[in-house]
């Protein structure tokens, strides 16, 4: 994890009198509040989690936690995506005006598989974006790998789509999935699923599945990880 979020954990979690709706980032989360409703505070970072029902929460920087009412800023993955697509920009000089950089447009797919004992008890985490529409989606697919669980993750999220006329940018922490899906590497094991994802890939206009860095945070793939963990544990019970 970055420095920008933390999980809190033993002496450093305060004692919350409250839970207020916030907004992190892009996301929509629940800051600790003491009893006079005021932000609580440790070393200029406050703490958040995404459900009231999570086992887990962040510390993340006091600046980016806003009123819901305040328009979100573009995320991490917002940017870096924009300055994939814009080799020109730096070429030129030029930096890229804030329209350009947003997702306006695309529909945004956040993934995430999880196995416990790998194999073992597994479940699939997918976060749907389109503008101001969000879906999610949390799946124990019984015992499996975790690499398994990204694929299936990936191909849940896809095939939840009903339009594919528009642009898709899928998210995903896992280099096994990237690389066999965009960087052509061939299949040891598990080919029929690889090629049944390749087939949905090719009914979209425009689908890319980018790489990201696994738990440092990226708001959307915790969240993605949190839904995958989430039915692992569901399923225990």
């Amino acid at each position: 994890m970055t420095s920008d979020q933390k999980r809190a954990s033993g002496s450093q979690k305060p004692q919350a009198a409250d839970w207020k709706r916030m907004r992190f980032k892009k996301n929509k989360v629940w800051m600790a509040v003491d009893s006079g409703g005021e932000a609580v505070v440790k070393a200029d970072k406050v703490l958040v989690k995404y459900q009231l029902e999570q086992d887990y929460e962040y510390w993340v920087r006091r600046e980016n936690v806003v009123d819901l009412e305040a328009a979100a800023p573009a995320s991490d993955d917002d940017r870096k995506t924009a300055a994939h697509h814009l080799p020109n920009a730096k070429a030129s000089g030029q930096r890229p005006s804030c329209a350009t950089i947003s997702a306006a447009g695309q529909i945004r797919v956040y993934t995430d598989g999880a196995s416990s004992g790998n194999p073992g008890p597994a479940g699939i985490g997918v976060v749907l974006r389109y503008g101001e529409h969000e879906k999610e989606i949390s799946q124990f697919i019984g015992d499996t790998t975790n690499n398994i669980a990204e694929l299936k993750a990936i191909e849940i999220g896809l095939a939840a789509l009903k339009n594919r006329d528009k642009p898709v940018r899928l998210f995903t922490d896992s280099k096994y999935a990237h690389g066999l899906l965009m960087l052509n590497w061939k299949p040891k094991k598990n080919r029929q699923l690889v090629q049944t994802i390749k087939n949905l890939m090719t009914t979209f206009k425009d689908v890319k599945i980018i790489k990201v860095k696994g738990h440092s945070g990226h708001p959307e793939n915790e969240r993605a990880d949190y839904l995958a963990t989430s039915a692992v544990k569901k399923a225990k019970k």
